[in-house]
């Protein structure tokens, strides 16, 4: 059996990061009925404790990759995954509204920093032309444990309870951290496994701390990403939709019992775990084919936002499971395309600081974190009618639609021109 290289077993650890951590993120949202039971919470209630984690998640984006640009992901992801990982297993101690508030608040400033850093690691480690896909397929493992959460926790729940749920989780993470610690540098050269091979397709290593003393250039980069961070927006409300309620929509909406609400969740986000990993491939392969990195970026982005929008829309007047389980899935799925390219974007424009790009472009999706769950909880205690919070996000779509068509990963931060085309041009290499 042939060994993976250096490269592939720290994509490979990426992805199960991101795997661990969606499945931290989202668990709740499988316990959520119980927990509400137990709790005394109200659907309003329970909206505001999901969204506690978006806070720190959105504060953190920015702080988070700048942190990873100057210290090094090694050091950072070690402090953020113990920290998410206690904030787990704490999750399972909760005795009311007000201390699962703080579990999800520790939860979101644990893995706020978490994706940018990884970027950062990966503009290190990975050459440009495999960008798209490196953000694809991990993005495609974290909708993996979207989609495998609900029958897990509903399994775990069932055998050991909701708490030790929690428990678990939080233990299994530890044992990523600790595996993380032993195996990354941040440094590929310094990587016993690393070949010759592999190094010389790897832009140059900048150092860490001291030696990197060049200034973020803040007001270029939030000039070049906030487009980017509006369209991120737009995808993370309805993502948060997803992630949060869609346990508790079909449970409540249609009647479903845990194990029926479960799998049919599962099934529904299984549908991002394709389009996450489309996305990145089909990107990569306009830019391949064509040269024209604005075609590959933003044409993945407006036909994505536009699938999700048509399909998301007979979800307002239709109540038919079994239709509206397919139209949301395959909403899931067009929504999913757009992943791997709002996380490539960041590295296109400003490779040298990908970490602070990409948490600037995150922002918005924790922003829309922090609205999207509580929202929605208080239009269904207001309306009592399951299917009109999804008004918001045909809405947000569509104006992720039109902001994406002032989109240019070809303009970066080098003088109007993306660094990644000025000097390391993705379609040159390949």
């Amino acid at each position: 059996m042939k060994k993976l290289s250096a490269t592939n077993m720290f994509l490979l650890l990426l992805c199960l990061m991101y795997f661990i951590t969606y499945i931290d993120r989202v668990n709740i949202a499988t316990a959520a009925p119980l927990m509400k039971k137990d709790l005394h919470l109200s659907n309003t209630d329970l909206g505001l404790a999901l969204s506690a984690f978006a806070y720190p998640y959105a504060l953190f984006q920015i702080i988070g990759g700048w942190i990873g640009d100057k210290f090094g992901p090694r050091k950072v992801l070690i402090v953020v995954g113990v920290i998410w990982s206690v904030a787990t297993i704490f999750t399972g101690l909760v005795g009311g509204l007000v201390s699962l508030f703080i579990a999800r608040l520790a939860l979101g400033f644990g893995e706020g920093a978490t994706f940018p850093t990884s970027t950062k690691a990966m503009s290190n480690w990975l050459p440009a032309k495999k960008r798209g896909f490196a953000q694809g397929i991990t993005h495609s493992f974290a909708r993996l444990g979207n989609a495998v959460s609900p029958p897990l926790i509903a399994l775990l729940m069932v055998l050991y309870g909701w708490r030790a749920s929690f428990w678990i989780l939080g233990a299994v993470s530890l044992i990523w951290v600790i595996v993380w610690a032993v195996y990354f540098k941040d440094n590929p050269s310094q990587h016993p496994k690393m070949t010759k091979a592999e190094l010389d397709e790897l832009p140059q290593y900048t150092s860490y701390g001291e030696k990197q003393r060049d200034p973020v250039p803040w007001k270029l980069l939030i000039k070049k990403i906030s487009p980017v961070t509006l369209v991120d927006f737009c995808y993370g409300w309805t993502l948060w939709v997803y992630l949060t309620w869609l346990p508790s929509f079909l449970f409540n909406g249609y009647g479903l019992d845990l194990k029926k609400s479960a799998l049919f969740s599962s099934g529904i986000l299984f549908a991002g775990v394709i389009g996450d990993t489309l996305g990145g491939v089909i990107s990569d392969r306009i830019l391949k084919g064509t040269g024209n990195l604005k075609l590959a970026r933003r044409g993945v982005l407006v036909t994505g936002l536009l699938g999700s929008f048509i399909f998301l829309l007979p979800n307002l007047f239709v109540h038919n499971l079994s239709m509206v389980a397919v139209c949301m899935s395959f909403a899931f799925f067009f929504l999913e395309l757009t992943n791997a390219v709002l996380w490539s974007i960041p590295m296109d424009m400003a490779p040298k600081y990908a970490g602070t790009a990409s948490g600037m472009m995150n922002t918005g999706f924790g922003v829309a974190g922090m609205i999207s769950p509580v929202v929605f909880g208080y239009l269904i205690d207001l309306t009592h009618n399951w299917q009109v919070p999804f008004i918001m996000s045909v809405v947000l779509l569509f104006i992720g639609i039109l902001v994406s068509f002032r989109i240019d990963p070809t303009k970066g931060i080098d003088e109007g021109a993306s660094p990644s085309v000025v000097s390391n041009n993705p379609a040159r290499e390949l």
